[in-house]
């Protein structure tokens, strides 16, 4: 529903610039000096591409491609066209009041705008998604070097274990050689 404005606006603006030239011509004029390689020299081109810019993203809104990027041009698209259309500061008496309730209308659809460009339909956020992952992998991490250090441990303990069962059969073979020593000398003693 947001999306129909810009779509049908857009269109008749990218037809007939005319109708708007002569009130958007304040605002185009010093943007096109300002920043010549991005706004027209002429004011009924860049009226052209505004509503071209608005018809596309328009649709591309309400079809639900890329919402969020598209009601993003859309929020961007809709200042210079409030700025050039609605400027009822300046506006006599008679025609104040209707082109503030039109500024104050599309400050309404800017702010709608901006609610749908941060709209994720129920997914997280880009930078839900960064913080919640760093958290992920900061866990992993730790649970990674947690049991990195309990399989150490248990390695270090097999490990003494091992040394202790070969200090044992060292001493063993230490007296079981003593033993046989003094056997042998008895027999030679004996033989001999």
């Amino acid at each position: 529903m947001l999306a129909g404005i810009f779509i049908v606006q857009g269109y008749d603006t990218f037809r007939h610039p005319e109708k708007v030239a002569p009130r958007a011509e304040p605002v185009v004029r010093p943007l096109a000096e300002r920043f010549p390689s991005a706004v027209p020299a002429k004011t009924e081109d860049a009226i052209r591409l505004n509503g071209a810019v608005q018809m596309a993203a328009g649709a591309c809104l309400a079809a639900g491609w890329f919402p969020r990027l598209a009601a993003l041009t859309l929020a961007g698209t809709l200042v210079p066209t409030t700025a050039a259309g609605h400027r009822f500061w300046e506006a006599e008496d008679a025609d104040r009041a209707q082109q503030r309730i039109h500024f104050l209308k599309n400050l309404s659809m800017f702010g709608g705008l901006l609610i749908a460009a941060g709209d994720t339909s129920g997914q997280p956020s880009l930078a839900w998604r960064a913080r919640h992952g760093a958290r992920v992998a900061s866990r992993e991490t730790r649970r990674t070097a947690q049991a990195a250090g309990r399989e150490t441990r248990r390695t270090a303990q097999a490990a003494r274990r091992q040394a202790q069962t070969a200090r044992r059969e060292a001493r063993l073979i230490a007296r079981t050689a003593k033993v046989s020593g003094k056997a042998g000398r008895r027999v030679g003693q004996l033989t001999g």
